[in-house]
This record gives C-alpha cells, structure tokens and sequence, in this order.
C-alpha cells in the first residue's frame, strides 16, 4: 500500500466522487475517435504497453502540451470506479528505487518485476504548465490492470483550443 506521510506534498489531485475518479489520457485520433464512439477503448489500442493515467488536469496538460504533440492531440477524460482505482494503487509499486520504502535495489526491483500498476509523483503544473511546489500522482498500469481500466472506464472527450 502506498501511503503518504508528507501531508500535501504528494497528493492525488484531480475530479472524483464517492464513486468515480476520472483520470486523462492524451491519444492520437486514430485511439481516440474509436474510444469515444464506443465509450472505451477498443483496437487500436493496444494493451501490451504500460499505459499512464493522471488524475491531475494540469499535469496532462503539461504531459502533452496542451494536446499539440504529435500523437497527444486528443485528449480524453476516462470516468473508472473508485473501488478500482483505489484497488490499482494498493498493488503499485514505485516507478523508482526509494530506499525509505524498499530494503535494497532488488527488493524494489522484484516488485516492479511483479506489479502490473506503477506509480510516480511528479511537479504538479500551474494553469501556465510551470512546476509548483508540490506533487501530483501519475500511474502506469500493465497486464492485467490495463485489461479492468479499459473495460471498466467511460471515456468522454475534451478537446483543448489554443
């Protein structure tokens, strides 16, 4: 389990309700169009690659400039249970060795062998994408966890003008 002793350092930032927690993703037309005719992702998209969610707008924004990178024009909000987010973040582990959390190297380096859910903390972004104090979550899910998210999550889309 990932807990965080920092109070608002590291937090997760972004919508959510009892129920739902909805994350972004940033996507080529050719993922996207046929994601939001059918309300979650279906081919091309692809499963054997960790894919990243991020509960924090901004950072999405940030991650694909504000959806004008090639590949990341199209951005889309995915509505998933809080139950199954929650689940994914108690299996993660961390995307990098921190000696606070794991004993050794390869301790960490089993878990990340044996975990389908990565997690990483990254400079949250102001609404001009520059770094802030403190920290937003990102999470990569694989195998097993990619399967549950793209056929759990309501994908919905945003589209950003510039």
């Amino acid at each position: 389990m990932i807990t965080c002793v920092e109070g608002r350092h590291r937090q997760v930032r972004g919508r959510y309700t009892a129920d739902t927690v909805t994350v972004y993703q940033a996507y080529p037309a050719e993922i996207a169009v046929p994601a939001l005719a059918n309300g979650r992702f279906v081919a091309p998209f692809k499963r054997d690659r960790m894919t990243w969610i991020k509960p924090s707008f901004l950072w999405m924004m940030y991650r694909c400039g504000w959806a004008s990178k090639p590949g990341q024009e199209r951005v889309l909000a995915v509505e998933i249970r809080r139950s199954g987010f929650e689940r994914a973040l108690a299996a993660a582990c961390l995307s990098h060795f921190d000696r606070s959390l794991y004993p050794d190297r390869d301790t960490w380096a089993q878990r990340v062998r044996t975990s389908p859910v990565r997690v990483q903390w990254d400079p949250e972004r102001s609404l001009r994408l520059g770094p802030l104090p403190y920290r937003s979550l990102q999470v990569g899910l694989s195998g097993d966890a990619v399967d549950r998210y793209r056929n759990a999550g309501q994908c919905s889309g945003l589209q950003a003008r510039g």
